[in-house]
């Protein structure tokens, strides 16, 4: 499980986050179905814990292979995250695994940070809408909600999120096009090299290319670091890309 970088970083990433630890008093069981996950064990049974890399990690692997469980918890246990920043769901009765996690912080760790995941996306927007409507009626800024998906949701973490800190994303490719997946890979990198750190769950090739992420596989074997060009899912997407009705075939005969 050891960490190294899909490509040639810059500027000071920083980790705020230092290393996940397994809770030795938990208190609480671990639901089967969590700990039935490879990559879960994995990260449970590391004994010096996980060092997390600076800059932006990036999770990817099957549906079920335990990437957005893994970001869910790492949010719920993160102590520094203010409370008005985490996403539905990322509490400590909705992540069970968090109970089992102890996150372990640089002393100088910033307290900015948010937690989304993509499905939650236009909640937060209209919230944030309602919020600048209520507090400053006079502003007359355009309504974030009827901008285009993609770029409400970019101009709110451009606007916003300035602060440093420690960035949870769960898979937010889901309500992006092509072009704004480009415009999230621009900021990732302004959040990396002006000191943000970043842990991401995706399925987006596009989003694992950033240079200077860290890039782990999650599959059958557990949570392991894997060269861009290596991962399933760039494989998968370069072989139908290149020839679909190799796929198409097969499933539409």
């Amino acid at each position: 499980m050891a960490a190294a970088s899909a490509g040639a970083g810059h500027g000071a990433p920083r980790r705020h986050l230092k290393r996940v630890v397994r809770d030795p008093d938990p208190r609480t069981p671990l639901p089967d179905w969590v700990a039935a996950i490879p990559a879960v064990r994995q990260l449970l049974d590391l004994p010096d814990g996980w060092q997390v890399p600076a800059g932006v990690t990036v999770l990817v692997g099957e549906n079920g292979s335990g990437k957005s469980t893994i970001v869910e918890a790492l949010a719920a246990s993160y102590p520094r995250l203010p409370m008005d920043r985490t996403g539905p769901g990322v509490g400590r009765d909705e992540a069970p695994l968090a109970r089992h996690l102890t996150c372990e912080t640089d002393r100088m760790a910033a307290r900015g940070g948010f937690f989304l995941r993509a499905e939650a996306m236009h909640g937060y927007l209209r919230a944030y809408d309602e919020s600048i409507g209520e507090s400053r009626p006079d502003r007359g800024e355009t309504p974030v909600l009827s901008r285009s998906h993609g770029e409400g949701f970019l101009w709110v973490l451009q606007e916003h999120f300035a602060q440093a800190g420690v960035f949870f994303l769960d898979e937010l490719e889901a309500a992006l096009s092509f072009s704004s997946c480009l415009g999230l890979l621009s900021l990732l990198d302004t959040l990396a090299s002006e000191g943000s750190q970043v842990i991401m769950a995706t399925h987006s090739p596009l989003l694992a290319a950033l240079p200077g992420a860290t890039v782990y596989q999650l599959d059958d074997d557990g949570m392991h670091e894997t060269p861009w060009q290596e991962l399933d899912l760039v494989t998968q997407w370069r072989g139908f890309l290149s020839a679909p009705q190799r796929f198409l075939r097969h499933l539409l005969d």
